[in-house]
């Protein structure tokens, strides 16, 4: 009998053992898997329990879709029952997660095994995790870590331990891209194309084109760019002393840092790619577009790539290609050059001038080339109900947009040169209902509250402080405009769900894209130095999508002591004051909105610099 008790007892242990090393194996595996990363994250990721962290937005603890559905609807700004649960922290992302992109990460494009035509560049557009697979953590910064450099000195020279990267240094070394000196990593103005200098290039092309004095702004009435191909956007950086603003576009290629890099100078870049996708910005919306050997086949595909670039044309509009196929005399490049110029001549585009290794084509002003075609002929018109305005998530067409009968009388965009260009009544106000007033009146809104933002700031921010900045919700662009006094850049955020108004944007000769806030933004980690919300988070309300996914994207996007402005109604302001200490953040100043706000509250927020174990440099 003594004997069969102590086997029972046996069995009674070795059944309690087996379970305790399951449930501690399995605590590890939560917290020091692939997500959190047991090296750095420390005591951060294991300061509140599975019942927070579910609380998210992302069923990272096991959770079913139903659990997921819940958790996301319990993420109102109520402050009452579970909602008052205030998380000491957040988990802290593994180190090899400080350069993470959500929607364009290829270890989830290779782990989800989409079926996606590489052809096509459909692995450099935008695919976003669903809410169960998002990386519900803190971006580190990465090792040595220090305060960006201060524009304009920021043109010409970043840290290179916040990029650590220097692949690019030696893959160009004969191009002038980059050089690493030291500490630092040095930009000289080179590029594929332009060796000596990207001043040169510039004067160049406006030479060319003859413009006054050599200045491609052309009295100011060039003042949008798109430079496709950018690589560290040394063009867009030097096209700034012009007063011309660019849009530089790349992918996260085999030269994935950069769009980093550009940004890390201070200069205005976004991640993208001519695939089969439209480029989130509207019709009409650049004077030129730019490719200095940007390594794009413009002849697959009926020409679609060209004629997305018509799209976003100007009437009148250039495109300035520098590349071998403009100037070699082999007989594959002398091939290309004749299939090219045959499209671009459907295409109604005239050459503007030729010289060198460059040629610069120019698109027509009114319809009546595209009348003058023969049946047929390819590629043909869009269709009449073709929006060329819906632009997220929108395929691209092989279709020439013509002009509206009123811009078609017009003969030009009517646009006022710049700087009058920025406080004018744009034309297209009409094609949204908008009137004169509004847009007077917005712009003394927006002027008042940035006076007020600014006095919010105190001492913390001097006329160096801020450089890269973005505005979550743009509506018109008077924000921006009213920061024109200062130093920066604004990157304005038009969401996609609401009215189309980044032509307006555009049209006052200032750039953005369209957005859906529910998904991360198309920019590395640490790449602004102020975000201002404007009521976001009360839009965010109304749909199906996570306030607290979007307060760890900001975090994501916003560099270390950069700032947040919050403007919005009282509610959403004490729901992101739950998180500051999670975010290590801190609110530096609260104040009641203008009398004509309504509710409305702003807080002020700045990030703390902040470093895990593995990105602190024992070394220095």
């Amino acid at each position: 009998m003594s004997r069969g008790r102590s086997e029972e007892s046996q069995k009674k242990r070795l059944v309690a053992s087996v379970c305790a090393v399951a449930f501690f194996l399995g605590f590890l595996y939560v917290y020091s898997g692939s997500i959190f990363g047991s090296r750095n994250s420390g005591s951060s990721a294991l300061d509140y329990g599975s019942r927070s962290l579910k609380r998210l937005g992302a069923s990272y603890l096991g959770a079913d879709d139903t659990d997921s559905k819940q958790d996301v609807s319990s993420s109102s700004f109520a402050q009452d029952g579970d909602d008052d649960i205030i998380p000491k922290s957040f988990p802290v992302c593994d180190d090899r997660h400080s350069e993470l992109i959500p929607c364009l990460d290829r270890n989830f494009i290779y782990q989800m095994r989409l079926k996606l035509d590489l052809s096509l560049m459909e692995h450099y557009e935008r695919h976003c995790p669903p809410q169960e697979r998002r990386f519900n953590c803190l971006i580190p910064p990465p090792r040595g870590y220090k305060v960006p450099i201060k524009w304009p000195q920021s043109r010409d020279e970043v840290w290179k331990v916040n990029i650590p990267h220097t692949h690019l240094a030696h893959e160009k070394s004969d191009q002038n891209w980059m050089i690493v000196k030291g500490q630092k990593i040095v930009f000289p103005g080179g590029g594929t194309h332009f060796h000596h200098g990207a001043d040169k290039y510039i004067a160049h092309m406006a030479n060319m084109l003859n413009f006054s004095n050599d200045n491609l702004n052309n009295d100011g009435n060039l003042r949008t760019i798109l430079d496709v191909g950018c690589g560290v956007a040394s063009f867009g950086g030097y096209l700034l002393g012009s007063n011309i603003i660019a849009m530089s576009l790349a992918p996260n290629d085999v030269h994935q840092n950069q769009i980093q890099f550009a940004l890390e100078r201070g200069i205005p870049a976004y991640l993208a790619v001519l695939g089969t996708k439209r480029l989130p910005y509207p019709s009409r919306s650049f004077e030129l577009a730019h490719c200095s050997r940007c390594r794009i086949d413009w002849l697959q595909r009926d020409g679609i790539l060209l004629l997305e670039l018509d799209r976003l044309l100007r009437p009148g509009g250039y495109f300035a290609y520098s590349s071998p196929e403009a100037y070699a005399q082999d007989e594959e490049d002398l091939r290309i050059w004749r299939e090219m110029s045959a499209l671009v001549g459907r295409m109604c585009w005239k050459v503007a001038a030729k010289k060198d290794q460059t040629v610069i084509w120019q698109k027509p002003l009114t319809n009546d080339c595209y009348m003058e075609r023969e049946p047929d002929t390819h590629p043909p018109l869009c269709q009449s109900d073709d929006d060329p305005n819906a632009v997220w998530g929108v395929n691209m067409e092989a279709c020439i947009t013509p002009y509206s009968e009123h811009d078609n009388r017009a003969k030009g965009s009517e646009l006022a040169p710049w700087p009058e260009r920025l406080t004018s009544p744009p034309p297209r106000l009409a094609d949204l209902g908008y009137s004169s007033d509004m847009f007077e009146k917005d712009m003394e809104t927006w002027q008042r509250r940035v006076d007020h933002y600014w006095s919010l700031f105190g001492p913390k921010v001097t006329s160096s402080t801020i450089r890269n900045v973005m505005d979550m919700k743009a509506n018109m662009g008077s924000f921006a405009a009213a920061l024109r006094s200062k130093d920066v850049w604004v990157m304005n955020v038009v969401p996609h769900d609401g009215p189309s108004t980044l032509r307006i944007v555009y049209d006052r000769g200032l750039i953005g894209s369209t957005h859906d806030w529910c998904e991360a933004f198309s920019t590395y980690p640490r790449t602004y130095d102020l975000l201002h919300a404007w009521t976001v988070f009360s839009d965010l309300e109304k749909r199906d999508c996570s306030p607290e996914d979007l307060l760890i994207e900001m975090d994501r996007m916003l560099r270390p002591t950069g700032f947040i402005i919050i403007h919005d109604k009282q509610l959403v302001i004490d729901f992101v004051k739950k998180y500051l200490t999670a975010l290590h953040w801190e609110a530096i100043a609260t104040a009641d909105s203008n009398s004509d706000d309504g509710n409305e509250v702003i807080l002020v927020i700045q990030k703390k610099l902040w470093l895990t174990t593995g990105s602190v440099d024992t070394d220095q």
